[in-house]
């Protein structure tokens, strides 16, 4: 099969959730003898005129299309709508003939895509690996640093909650309990509700152009089920190489309690909530050790927060990011992995990846993180954002031992990567199969 995947940004520069998924399936599809190309946003440049220039390459035997857009100029429905990606696409399909296009997110790359491969007649379809197609924020986060809890119907609340950004509309809406942002939102011409309500109708009217969409939770389905029919929309597990993961030191007893976090040092990602947490318990009694490993180069004003927030703390340490061959090692200096997001996580790898490594979890009740982590089984929820409770959850590992071990002892095999994948490919058949007949019907017409 010849597949075009299509992706916001992809490694080696990129090494998110996403990015590295969307990796990992290329290499999977290329070693079994599959046709696949991917295409991703490489840089923007505010000060460059509108247009894109694309760079081909083979990446570790993965061929690659690489676009540098310069945005200078740009109308401000591009970034869901981007026409210099969809004419790049279209005059590319032109030259290339694959079977489908899968596409990873509309982040940056633009919706637009489905609707060029729908006018080739090309099958498509998407993984929902976050909610882009429903929040300008992607994260479905507020402004406010609250969780959205229902997306509003009026299209002015999506443009509040981006103003929500700057603190000179965050402090009054906070002060007047939300009264300034219903006064606010019930000017309903305002521009930015306008481009708000296009954004949404667009995105929306794409994503029902794609075959079939995947999502990695049940819960990410849920939020999408009003969208999509159902018979569009399943729900696959991720899978996880555990044998990659079989050097990690086994599980012992250790004096010191060791925690770690793993992934982007970002302020949705909730480090902040852990550092409180951790700084709540006394120095006195059995030791603790915290390890923060990521990047530290993303979000420069979030990390000064963290080092303030740290000061001269022996426990904590910014250890920095890692290459994916020492994900064993970073596991196995560990007892516990902490996940501690104030957004609705879709299925990160890094629960996946702990438990792969005998590790259990301790994670915020919200979204996917708890369908993955059974509270009390293979690991121990607390409440989103609260920093005393996930202290408290600590405090009991750290007290009892036997805890720990109980955590160690439920955790089960994960779905292996060699099963999603076969999953996946049983859905691309049918994806192909569908364009094929829908192709076949309008000639037939």
């Amino acid at each position: 099969m010849n597949i075009l995947l299509a992706i916001h940004h992809f490694p080696p520069s990129y090494s998110a959730g996403a990015e590295l998924y969307t990796y990992r399936l290329a290499l999977w599809l290329v070693a079994h003898g599959h046709t696949v190309q991917v295409v991703c946003i490489e840089t923007l440049a505010d000060d460059q005129a509108a247009g894109v220039r694309a760079e081909y390459e083979v990446y570790q035997g993965i061929p690659v299309w690489r676009l540098h857009l310069g945005l200078r100029g740009a109308h401000p429905e591009w970034p869901y709508k981007n026409p210099m990606v969809a004419a790049w696409l279209a005059e590319h399909l032109c030259s290339e003939r694959p079977d489908l296009l899968h596409l990873h997110s509309g982040y940056l790359i633009g919706a637009g895509v489905l609707e060029v491969a729908h006018a080739h007649a090309l099958p498509s379809m998407v993984t929902l690996h976050d909610y882009w197609f429903l929040c300008p924020r992607i994260t479905l986060l507020r402004g406010d640093d609250e969780v959205c809890h229902a997306i509003p119907e009026n299209p002015a609340g999506c443009a509040w909650c981006l103003r929500l950004e700057q603190r000179r509309h965050r402090l009054p809406d906070r002060w007047s309990h939300g009264a300034a942002g219903w006064a606010w939102m019930a000017l309903a011409s305002r521009p930015e509700a306008g481009q708000q309500a296009a954004r949404r109708a667009y995105v929306q009217q794409t994503l029902r152009l794609a075959q079939m969409a995947i999502a990695p939770s049940r819960f990410l389905a849920g939020r999408f089920a009003g969208l999509i029919d159902p018979e569009r929309l399943r729900v696959v597990r991720l899978g996880m190489d555990a044998q990659g993961l079989s050097n990690a030191a086994p599980p012992f007893t250790s004096p010191t309690l060791r925690l770690a976090y793993i992934g982007q040092i970002a302020p949705h990602k909730g480090v902040h909530v852990l550092i409180e947490a951790l700084q709540r318990l006394p120095q006195s009694g059995r030791p603790l050790s915290l390890a923060l490993h990521g990047g530290l180069t993303s979000f420069p004003a979030y990390v000064r927060q963290l080092k303030a927030q740290i000061r001269n703390d022996p426990r904590i340490t910014l250890a920095g990011p890692f290459s994916s061959d020492q994900a064993a090692t970073v596991l196995g200096a560990a007892d516990v992995v902490v996940v501690p997001s104030i957004w609705y996580e879709n299925s990160p790898l890094v629960i996946l990846e702990a438990h792969a490594s005998g590790r259990p979890v301790i994670t915020s009740a919200l979204g996917g993180m708890a369908e993955l982590v059974h509270n009390e089984v293979d690991g121990l929820h607390f409440r989103p954002g609260d920093a005393g409770d996930l202290a408290r959850q600590i405090e009991r590992l750290r007290n009892d031992p036997a805890l720990l071990n109980h955590l160690q002892a439920g955790i089960r095999p994960a779905v292996s990567v060699d099963q999603e994948m076969r999953q996946l490919m049983g859905l691309y058949e049918q994806v192909v199969q569908r364009g094929f007949d829908r192709l076949s019907q309008r000639r037939g017409g």
